[in-house]
C-alpha cells in the first residue's frame, strides 16, 4: 500500500513501490472565476493509463488538511505531491461581476420587449398601419404624375424634332372629308376577339402633316361625286412621304380603254395616246415622249416598243454590264416563278418575263409620264407605289427581285433600309438581280459593296465596268451589275 507522508509546508507525498521509477511534471491547476477547472498536464502520455498512488483516505490527517484547503485543488503530479490552495479575492470579485452582467442584460432585455413607445408620432406609426400605408400610396401616385408628365414632354419634343406629328383635324381649313376619315370609330359590337382592336383608326402618313395645306386641298371634293382630276397633286403628295394617302368617297375619272390588244400581243404593240391620261404632263402625246432624250436615267425611248432599244433590252448585250434573263434564269435553284421589279420603266423587264410564263410585278410612278398606265396597257402589273414606303407583300414572297435603280436621295441609311425592305420580300435561295447600278464615284461603289455583303448574298454574277451616260452628257460612269442569291437563315 502506498504511504502518504505529511511534509512542513503542508503538502503530500506520495510514494508507490514500482518496479521502474516513474517521473511526472509538476503543474498546478487553478480556480477560474466561474468554476474550479482542471487541468493534467503530462510529460509522458503513456502514464494515463497509470494513475498516481493516492493519499489514504482514511487517514486523519488527510481529512483534516481537506476541510481546511476546500478553496481550491492543484495536483502537481510528477513528485507525488497534491496542492490546494484558496480561492483568491480577485476571483470572487470577477464572478460577481459577471453576474452582475447578466442580470442587468436580461432586465435591459425585458424592457425593450415590454416597454410602449413614447413618442406619438412613433406610436402613431406603429398602431395605425393602415394610415402610413396611405401616405406611402399618395406619394407613390404623385411621382408616378410626375414621371407620366415628363415622358410626354420629352415625346413631344421628339416629335418636334422629327418632324412626327398629327394632323390637327380642328383647324379651320381642314377639309371635312379629311376631319371625317381621321376621326376614331368604335367598333358596333365591342372589342373584335381575334384582332383585339376597338376602334377603327385611318392610315395615313405621319408626313401629311408637313403638307396638310395640300393634303387639305387633296380631301376637298363632292362626295359621290366626279373625283378632281389631280393625280399630280396626289403624287406630289406621295414624294412629299404623304403616304399612304387618305381615301377618297369619289368616283375617278374613268377613261375609255379602246384599241387594247390580247395577250401576248399586248406586249410589244404599240400603245394608243387616247387610252393614256396626260392631265398634269408637259408632253401630251407617246412620239413627244420618245423625242426627248432623257425621262430618267433607265427610259431613254422606253416608250418606242418597235423602233428604239426597247425591244432589244435583256435579250441583247450591248456590254459586260448587260445580263441576259436566260443566263441569269439558269442560276436559279427551284424556278423562277414570280417576282418584283423595281422602278420598272416602261415594263420591258416584266414583259420579257412574261414571254417566259414568270408573273412580274412592276413598282413605278409617273414622273413626267404615264408609266403606271402604258405597263397596264402592255397586259401587265403595275404597283403606283414610291421607293419611302415599305413594300406591301409578306416576307419571303418573291422568287426574283429586279432593280435597275435604286435612288433614295443619295442616304446611305434610306438605301440601307430599302435593302432590308428587299431582303425581307425575297426567299430563301432566290435572286437579287442589280442591273447596271451608277455609282457616281468610287466612294459610292465601295459604301453600296460593303452593304450587300453584310447580307452574306452568294455572288453568282459581279461585273463592275464604265459606260457612257446616256442622259446626253457623253461622261464616262461607273456601273455595277450583280446578281446575288440569298441565303437561308434559320
Amino acid at each position: 500500500m502506498p504511504k502518504v507522508h505529511k511534509r512542513k509546508n503542508g503538502h503530500f507525498k506520495c510514494n508507490r513501490q514500482s518496479s521502474s521509477q516513474e517521473s511526472y511534471s509538476n503543474h498546478s491547476i487553478k480556480k477560474s472565476p466561474l468554476a474550479p477547472l482542471y487541468s493534467l498536464h503530462l510529460t509522458n502520455p503513456t502514464l494515463l493509463l497509470r494513475p498516481p498512488c493516492t493519499p489514504n483516505l482514511n487517514s486523519s490527517l488527510y481529512r483534516s488538511h481537506r476541510l481546511q484547503k476546500m478553496g481550491s485543488v492543484s495536483l502537481k503530479i510528477g513528485d507525488g505531491t497534491a496542492r490546494f490552495k484558496r480561492a483568491t479575492i480577485c476571483s470572487s470579485a470577477v464572478n460577481i461581476l459577471m453576474l452582475f452582467s447578466v442580470i442587468s442584460t436580461n432586465l435591459f432585455a425585458l424592457y425593450a420587449f415590454t416597454s410602449s413607445p413614447k413618442d406619438q408620432h412613433q406610436a402613431h406609426i406603429f398602431h395605425h398601419p393602415h394610415k402610413n400605408i396611405s401616405l406611402i400610396s399618395e406619394q407613390v401616385s404623385l411621382i408616378l404624375k410626375e414621371i407620366d408628365s415628363s415622358q410626354k414632354k420629352l415625346a413631344k419634343m421628339e416629335k418636334e424634332l422629327l418632324g412626327y406629328e398629327t394632323i390637327d383635324i380642328s383647324r379651320p381649313n381642314i377639309a371635312n372629308e379629311l376631319k371625317l376619315f381621321l376621326q376614331h370609330h368604335q367598333l358596333p359590337l365591342g372589342k373584335d376577339s381575334r384582332t383585339g382592336i376597338t376602334e377603327m383608326v385611318a392610315s395615313v402618313g405621319h408626313s401629311c402633316e408637313k403638307s396638310a395645306d395640300l393634303l387639305s386641298q387633296y380631301m376637298t371634293y363632292k362626295v359621290s361625286g366626279p373625283c378632281p382630276d389631280d393625280w399630280s397633286l396626289a403624287q406630289k403628295l406621295i414624294l412629299r412621304g404623304c403616304e399612304p394617302l387618305p381615301r377618297r368617297r369619289c368616283f375617278a375619272k374613268s377613261v375609255p380603254k379602246v384599241g387594247l390588244s390580247p395577250f401576248p400581243i399586248s406586249l410589244w404593240k404599240p400603245v394608243s395616246d387616247k387610252i393614256l391620261t396626260w392631265s398634269g404632263l408637259g408632253c401630251k402625246s407617246i412620239d413627244c415622249l420618245n423625242k426627248k432624250k432623257f425621262l430618267t436615267r433607265d427610259c431613254v425611248g422606253c416608250f418606242d416598243l418597235t423602233n428604239g432599244n426597247e425591244n432589244q433590252k435583256f435579250v441583247k448585250a450591248k456590254s459586260k454590264n448587260d445580263f441576259l434573263i436566260d443566263d441569269v434564269l439558269a442560276l436559279a435553284s427551284g424556278g423562277i416563278r414570280i417576282g418584283f421589279d423595281i422602278v420598272g420603266g416602261s415594263g420591258t423587264f416584266a414583259a420579257r418575263m412574261a414571254e417566259r410564263n414568270v408573273t412580274l410585278i412592276t413598282n413605278t410612278l409617273n414622273i413626267d409620264a404615264p408609266f403606271s398606265e402604258l405597263i397596264a396597257a402592255r397586259g401587265l402589273f403595275p404597283m403606283y407605289l414610291s421607293l419611302d414606303h415599305k413594300f406591301p407583300f409578306y416576307d419571303n414572297v418573291f422568287d426574283l427581285v429586279h432593280a435597275s435603280r435604286l435612288d433614295v436621295g443619295g442616304k446611305p441609311e434610306k438605301l440601307e433600309f430599302l435593302m432590308f425592305d428587299v431582303d425581307r420580300i425575297l426567299r430563301a435561295g432566290g435572286l437579287f438581280w442589280l442591273d447596271n447600278f451608277c455609282c457616281a464615284d468610287d466612294e459610292k461603289k465601295r459604301t453600296l459593296t460593303r452593304l450587300l455583303e453584310r447580307f452574306g448574298y452568294k455572288k453568282l454574277k459581279w461585273v463592275v465596268g464604265e459606260k457612257v451616260d446616256t442622259a446626253g452628257s457623253g461622261k464616262s460612269e461607273l456601273y455595277l451589275s450583280a446578281v446575288l442569291q440569298k441565303p437561308a437563315r434559320m
